[in-house]
């Protein structure tokens, strides 16, 4: 089994890459080493929806993988979702694609610029209706998160998001991973873990060290039942 594994830094998947055995380096940002019998590449793309969406499309047609996973830490709209939990993105959105309208937003589908349907839309989402059949990530938490390009840390602007579209989680690439997978057709998820709650930025009380280690485990515990 061949698998890709997406990130957007090295950092946040080293646990990962530690335990790959005889772990290589190949093609700028893709680091490979098998797993018993399965191949696994790492990407790290870069932060931000530009990169992930260009070097995960370039990637999905460089080669041919029969599982892709995007890991990530995340902000937690949630208080439920406590840092070090680890989630399964299964739909996901982009909140700042559109236009203001004095104190109103207007999204790109309101706008009619993208049909709310629209492939890869789903009323007005990336939705992952069909992930692998893994019994691992069933357990996991199912969310939907929103993908910026600024993350939130201004308690208005917090509350407006939470009232325009709920959001659980927030990154800033999950939802271009999901259109370059949904565009290729190819098997996929969204594995994230939480590292912090979303509020003014308070670097103190992010818990990134132990978000990084939940996800390894995950990833870990997914790749074995692959």
């Amino acid at each position: 089994m061949r698998i890709l594994v997406v990130t957007a830094t090295a950092a946040e998947v080293a646990p990962l890459t530690a335990g790959l055995e005889s772990c290589g380096r190949a093609d700028g940002q893709i680091a490979r080493g098998p797993r018993g019998a399965r191949h696994i590449d790492v990407l790290s793309t870069g932060v931000g929806m530009v990169a992930m969406g260009v070097r995960t499309s370039r990637a999905l047609l460089s080669a041919t993988y029969d599982l892709v996973l995007n890991l990530g830490v995340c902000g937690s709209f949630r208080q439920d979702l406590a840092p070090g939990t680890v989630v399964h993105v299964i739909a996901d959105l982009l909140p700042e694609l559109g236009a203001e309208d004095g104190d109103a937003f207007l999204s790109a589908h309101e706008l009619r610029l993208l049909g709310e349907d629209e492939f890869p839309f789903q009323s007005g989402e990336l939705r992952n209706v069909n992930p692998p059949d893994n019994h691992v990530l069933r357990q996991l938490r199912t969310v939907r998160g929103i993908t910026v390009n600024t993350v939130h840390g201004n308690a208005a602007s917090i509350a407006r998001t939470v009232e325009r579209v709920d959001p659980d989680v927030e990154s800033m690439e999950g939802a271009a991973f999901m259109y370059a997978c949904l565009v290729a057709g190819v098997p996929f998820a969204q594995v994230r873990a939480v590292s912090n709650a979303v509020e003014r930025r308070h670097r103190a009380a992010w818990k990134l060290r132990e978000a990084i280690d939940a996800l390894g485990d995950a990833a870990f515990a997914i790749i074995d039942r692959a």
